[in-house]
């Protein structure tokens, strides 16, 4: 009968010890998840050492797994540098809400703060099973714009005639952007377009704008007008500040006037943190609107003479939403 005891005993003691053992390798495995980091809405960088890349597109495996290729792809253009903006365009059927959930996974193993994103839902890329193409402002690890950047707003050029050419009118819009620019060095040029037409629309902007980082959109799926629209970045110029701040987007679920003076009130608190001008004096504001947002409502509520481009895009992360602005400003 001890013996029986003892042996019992000693079965309860093993098994406790072993079910204590188990919650405390759980309780360890815990303690060593992270939660993930989100992106700050506001982010700065040197302005004398920004650099831009553009992801190659991909049509391979889905949403999720093309957004981690294209940021593995713009980690190998910059060298490993950190990533300080993205702008991120989605035209496949993934929930862009989980972008900044992938950067923050990707880039956890970077030491280095995280990038302010924007998000937004476009109608086409340029390559038929291509769901995202990302756009990312890097930090070089030497100077590569001692003359400063100067960030250029859209210029558009459209067609009273919906059925017209969107070819021509590309080729118009980047013309207007290379004479805004004037010879500089164009390091960033963005195309957005009512439709593509062939792959020879890309090589209008690569010839154009020779070394800069290229990149066409469509912006709806069904558009509004037949029209194109081109902004950039050239170096020299503008912006001579040291630092130079990129907001994510900020989102506005309403376009009534009140609603559109808090969202740029929010932006505008987030900028000042940074220790940039509000949005009404940044190097530029963009909006983006959803149908049928209007247009000249979000731009009434700018404080000051700050250049702004608006587009209208599918969607910016969320179905109740009606437009998003985001803005880059020198840092004082």
């Amino acid at each position: 009968m001890a013996r029986t005891r003892i042996g019992f005993t000693f079965l309860v003691f093993a098994c406790t010890a072993g079910l204590l053992a188990q919650r405390t390798i759980q309780d360890k495995n815990n303690q060593t998840l992270v939660a993930p980091r989100d992106p700050p809405l506001v982010a700065a960088g040197q302005t004398s050492r920004l650099m831009f890349h553009v992801s190659p597109l991909s049509g391979q495996g889905l949403f999720s797994q093309q957004t981690r290729d294209a940021l593995k792809a713009i980690l190998k253009l910059n060298g490993g540098a950190q990533i300080v903006h993205i702008r991120a365009f989605s035209a496949g059927s993934g929930d862009v809400r989980r972008i900044p959930q992938i950067v923050s996974d990707v880039l956890a193993d970077k030491h280095g703060s995280l990038p302010s994103i924007s998000v937004l839902q476009v109608g086409a890329l340029t390559m038929g099973d291509a769901q995202i193409v990302l756009e990312a402002v890097s930090e070089a690890k030497k100077d590569v714009n001692r003359d400063g950047l100067t960030f250029h707003s859209a210029e558009i050029a459209a067609a009273s005639d919906p059925s017209s050419p969107v070819r021509a009118l590309l080729q118009k819009a980047a013309e207007q952007l290379a004479a805004k620019i004037n010879g500089k060095p164009a390091l960033s040029v963005t195309c957005f377009v009512s439709a593509l037409e062939g792959a020879g629309m890309t090589a209008t902007l690569t010839a154009r704008f020779p070394g800069a980082a290229t990149n066409l959109v469509q912006l709806r799926r069904l558009p509004l007008d037949a029209e194109a629209a081109c902004e950039g970045v050239s170096r020299g110029g503008g912006v001579a500040m040291p630092r130079v701040a990129f907001s994510g987007t900020q989102v506005s679920f309403a376009t009534e006037e009140k609603d559109t003076a808090l969202a740029i009130q929010r932006l505008d608190r987030a900028l000042l943190e940074a220790g940039a001008p509000k949005a009404g004096n940044s190097a530029l504001v963009r909006f983006y609107l959803v149908p049928p947002a209007p247009s000249a409502v979000p731009a009434r509520q700018l404080d000051g003479p700050a250049p702004s481009s608006a587009f209208y895009v599918e969607g910016v992360g969320s179905s109740s939403a009606g437009f998003a602005v985001d803005a880059v400003a020198p840092v004082r």
